[in-house]
């Protein structure tokens, strides 16, 4: 696959999200730039903002199997991966293979379940493969986890680890829509009954595997010179030194930076990274692996004016 017909799939991602799913353009590139580089992305917001409805688009628009699993303060690991039971026909023990074991998983209210039901992820986000009684089980290479959470209640809830947000690759907040957005909604909703299913609103598929391997494939050749990696390090390591951040970005972030910045030069047709690829993504890549100091806390600062500010101070090659 070409860089140009890399580009046009993004465009036709685009398009057939659209039919289901109203003003959210810069969420679904940046659900599509973790899938061609492998990330998992963790959604935001309060509900109702069609987030669900998102990675179903998603998954139908590129043929991709579709899992949830609804997360709850009872959910226990093998509700995710499974379990080893006993088969009487052939006397021994069969892996009955968890929801897990799809291409892409909704992890719905991901931090409502107890952290030892959320580490069951940690293996399948970052391996690909989960283990159960000393076997591993290789999941799909295509395995993408969107996670989402309510930013506004607090009672009942286990906010993720650092190494678990850590795995994650972006972290996407999904706000209320403008007015304008809100009445093509009811418009197009507001006289169905029933939850609103993508194929419904005449989403359809516009590629599948071979062509998701193909653009995987051609992010791969997208080129990352030294200046820019410079950059991607630079604007890293400046996170563990800013006086309002008490702790600071992983290496794996400074890598994770570089393989979505192939991944969105590759959607806008390009066979090379630029500076800007890395200012666009730097905000959503950062802002859940950084931990505000307390004064800053105190102070009031939010987490996304300290990212703005790095990236400003930090200089850019030309």
């Amino acid at each position: 696959m070409t860089l140009e017909e890399v580009r046009s799939l993004g465009h036709a991602i685009d398009r057939e999200i659209a039919k289901a799913v109203v003003d959210q353009g810069p969420v679904v590139r940046f659900l599509a730039i973790a899938l061609f580089s492998a990330g998992h992305v963790l959604l935001e917001g309060p509900p109702g903002t069609a987030k669900t409805l998102l990675a179903q688009s998603f998954a139908r628009s590129l043929s991709l199997d579709f899992g949830r699993i609804q997360f709850t303060p009872d959910l226990m690991p093998g509700d995710i991966i499974g379990a080893n039971l006993f088969n009487f026909q052939t006397s021994s023990f069969a892996l009955t293979k968890g929801p897990v074991f799809c291409e892409l998983l909704l992890a719905d209210e991901i931090n409502r379940t107890p952290p030892k039901t959320q580490a069951a992820l940690l293996e399948a986000m970052q391996e690909r493969a989960i283990t159960t009684d000393g076997r591993t089980e290789r999941l799909s290479d295509r395995f993408t986890v969107v996670a989402t959470q309510n930013p506004i209640e607090q009672q009942g809830v286990y906010p993720l680890p650092e190494a678990q947000l850590d795995r994650f690759l972006f972290k996407l907040s999904i706000g209320w829509p403008s007015e304008e957005s809100e009445r093509a909604i009811v418009a197009q909703y507001g006289n169905r009954t029933g939850t609103p299913r993508p194929e419904d609103s005449g989403v359809q598929p516009v590629a599948g595997a071979a062509e998701i391997a193909a653009a995987i494939a051609a992010v791969s050749e997208v080129r990352l010179v030294h200046p820019v990696i410079d950059y991607i390090v630079r604007l890293v390591r400046a996170t563990r030194e800013h006086p309002d951040i008490a702790s600071g970005a992983s290496p794996r972030a400074a890598s994770a930076m570089a393989a979505a910045a192939r991944a969105a030069a590759a959607l806008e047709g390009r066979d090379y990274v630029i500076p800007d690829d890395v200012k666009l993504l730097a905000p959503a890549l950062l802002r859940h692996r950084l931990i505000l100091s307390p004064a800053a806390e105190i102070d009031g600062r939010r987490i996304d004016d300290v990212v703005i500010g790095l990236i400003d101070a930090t200089e850019a090659p030309r």
